[in-house]
């Protein structure tokens, strides 16, 4: 937002209703794209557009079938796309019933998060009625999501560009830590190293399917868990990850300039845009600020803790391992 090239304006005002709304009525522009600020502009898009704001690119309802957890799991079901188990809740009595057929260790969590927040993986009961107590101040008003944690699972994403009719996916990434570090603090690599083709095959299939039912015109990112020689999805976002930039330059595509030009009426024909073989490797690695906050528990959860990321990238995997932990 600050490159000299990119904005006529920057404003330094809260991603909030009323301030987006000023703006706009102020700048009077063709429309908002709410993909590249987070979850933030994705929870405030329904409310922008019974404003009279136009919102570019995917529809508020596609961002909404993603962002309900329920709505998203109806819609994996009717594709046989596998989910983890899960249940939701808006009571101990409810949590609990849901636990109980799932079976521990389970992974619970607001239905709407932002940034992993409010979200923990419980081992029992006891656990479980401590996180309930204190979930309502997390986000009140919203149900609570339960699901079957995969212990010893390989987490793994995919970034996608679509134009609503064709998809194109540059790379799958491999995460380093197990399923249930949050995917802002894990560590990543592209292309995978360990992942057998069937399931990379799998992953780009399934990312094909729920970007054309969405009807995703830019960005999207789509979160799996490979548990058991079986492919899950975990969640799929309808906008920009913080992993955009580091598939922009380990594959050499500018994703953020190609998906404005596919929200602004493009398609993906008219961009001469092919899947090409990535000669080297990228591995993402997590900052973390923990000599800035001492009193902070160094150990990665799923709620997330970093503040940055730094790539590194080389020929071998080993090689941008290395690099990636020296930066």
């Amino acid at each position: 937002s600050t490159d000299f090239d990119t904005s006529d304006r920057l404003y330094f005002e809260p991603l909030t209703l009323e301030d987006v709304i000023n703006i706009y009525r102020l700048e009077k522009p063709l429309g908002v794209i709410v993909q590249f600020g987070g979850q933030t502009p994705l929870n405030i898009a329904e409310d922008l557009e019974k404003a009279g704001v136009k919102i570019l690119g995917t529809s508020v309802d596609s961002i909404d079938i993603a962002s309900d957890r329920g709505r998203f799991r109806e819609m994996m079901q009717e594709f046989g796309i596998p989910m983890p188990e899960s249940g939701t809740a808006e009571s101990l009595d409810e949590a609990m019933v849901v636990a109980e057929r799932i079976g521990y260790p389970i992974i619970i969590r607001p239905s709407y998060v932002l940034g992993g927040r409010g979200m923990e993986i419980v081992h029992d009961e006891a656990s479980l009625r401590r996180y309930i107590s204190n979930a309502v101040k997390v986000m009140p008003g919203r149900p609570v999501l339960i699901e079957r944690y995969l212990e010893n699972a390989i987490e793994t994403e995919a970034d996608a560009l679509s134009d609503g009719e064709e998809v194109i996916i540059p790379a799958v990434m491999e995460h380093i830590e197990f399923a249930g570090v949050h995917s802002g603090d894990a560590a990543c690599v592209l292309p995978p190293v360990s992942i057998p083709q069937k399931h990379i095959d799998t992953i780009e299939k399934y990312t094909r399917q729920i970007a054309m039912e969405l009807k995703v015109v830019g960005l999207m990112n789509v979160q799996y868990a490979i548990c058991d020689d079986i492919v899950y999805v975990i969640e799929a976002n309808p906008r920009a990850s913080r992993t955009v930039p580091i598939v922009s330059k380990v594959c050499g595509i500018p994703m953020a300039k190609l998906a404005t030009r596919l929200i602004t009426g493009k398609k993906l024909k008219d961009l001469n845009l092919r899947k090409r073989r990535i000669p080297h490797f990228g591995v993402k690695e997590s900052v973390f600020p923990f000599s800035m906050f001492p009193d902070v528990d160094p150990v990665l959860r799923p709620e997330m803790k970093s503040t940055g990321e730094v790539l590194g990238i080389a020929g071998s995997f080993d090689l941008a391992f290395w690099k990636a932990q020296e930066a």
